[in-house]
């Protein structure tokens, strides 16, 4: 406002436009207003930047103009302290004066994306693109984000996950899923055993839960958001019924597992089979799963230029996560499953890492006390 009242408003607008090569894709093609373009790993951003004069009689005064490629994390708690850690400069004009409108070309080659544009509870993942007209007073500035997408090779190892839990002379079940690794647009196969039913289960039920990790040491921050949830049983079981379990994940808007980015925060995702019994009672038990994200057929070639170590496989599939399994427990006499009535709940104590295969490792009914 009071730039505008002295005269000193912005005398020129600015329009940054990327390069576009054959098959490069958009975040939305079906969308008008988003023409955010997907990059990978490696891949070269260009295009160019407008400098636009508000009126054709005008003239620009500047100390230098230039384009940035930024990769940054934003803590949704701390924003004023936010981490970059990719920085890179193009000088695209030196001191001088502008009379007209004016396009400068730039290309920054085989860019470095070590990691997933996101958008969570707590923080946030961004590349963007920053022009900057130098000025003595102030400056001109225009920012533009773009989405990156990281692949993964496909896993060589992906076992299935094949587990025993239950209440001690109440309630033995047994539940397999058929690998511990999906892409993003994989579909879940599992089934549900009964060994053992001496509670009445009235309802059955298995959730997507994504849990974000924000923070360290006693800082650690968990947010959980449920994703889908599936009805999969209404109404009592008899023991030897067997019941077919079938998620797909294509219609969910889901993330590659993240393991540590960068030291500041991580995103992983959970299997949550859940009993309700007559008298309202829960009882469930949660399972890590991992997703990865499955290249284009056009973009294999690129797929082991760099690739991160927090997503992408390696001799026993995906990096970071943890090794493939087929697990089986017996029922302990002082273990059973989970009981409660907020599984879904936030944590905001500090998780522990060495418990990721067994978040929710037994089932304990509340009203045995």
């Amino acid at each position: 406002m009071l730039q505008t009242f002295f005269g000193l408003g912005q005398t020129a607008e600015l329009e940054i436009i990327l390069d576009r090569p054959d098959g490069k894709k958009k975040l939305d093609e079906s969308s008008k207003k988003d023409q955010s373009l997907i990059y990978y790993d490696g891949e070269t951003v260009s295009g160019r930047v407008n400098v636009i004069l508000k009126k054709s009689s005008s003239r620009l005064e500047h100390q230098g103009i230039k384009v940035e490629f930024i990769g940054q994390i934003e803590m949704y708690y701390d924003r004023g302290n936010h981490h970059e850690f990719t920085s890179l400069v193009k000088e695209l004009a030196r001191p001088g004066e502008m009379l007209q409108n004016t396009s400068y070309n730039f290309e920054f080659l085989n860019v470095e994306k070590p990691y997933e544009t996101y958008t969570g509870s707590n923080v946030r993942l961004r590349y963007f693109l920053r022009v900057t007209v130098i000025r003595r007073i102030y400056d001109i500035v225009k920012e533009m984000d773009i989405i990156v997408h990281t692949l993964s090779s496909y896993p060589d190892m992906n076992n299935s996950i094949k587990m025993e839990v239950g209440i001690e002379d109440c309630l033995h079940i047994e539940f397999e899923y058929n690998k511990c690794k999906y892409h993003l647009k994989d579909v879940i196969v599992g089934k549900i055993y009964f060994l053992l039913v001496r509670i009445k289960i009235k309802h059955m039920e298995i959730a997507i839960i994504k849990r974000e990790t924000t923070g360290s040491g006693p800082n650690t921050f968990n947010e959980n958001e449920t994703i889908a949830k599936y009805e999969i049983m209404d109404g009592a079981p008899v023991r030897g019924e067997s019941i077919p379990i079938r998620v797909f994940l294509a219609g969910y808007d889901l993330t590659p597992t993240m393991r540590d980015v960068n030291k500041r925060f991580s995103v992983r995702y959970f299997l949550n089979l859940v009993l309700m019994d007559e008298e309202d009672r829960r009882y469930f038990k949660q399972q890590e799963i991992t997703l990865w994200r499955k290249g284009e057929k056009h973009l294999k070639g690129m797929q082991n230029r760099n690739e991160p170590s927090h997503l992408v496989s390696g001799k026993d599939g995906p990096k970071g996560s943890e090794a493939p399994r087929t697990t089986s427990q017996s029922v302990q006499p002082s273990g059973s499953l989970d009981n409660t009535d907020s599984e879904n709940d936030h944590n905001h104590s500090p998780m522990n890492e060495g418990d990721d295969e067994q978040i929710r490792s037994s089932i304990e009914d509340s009203t045995s006390e």
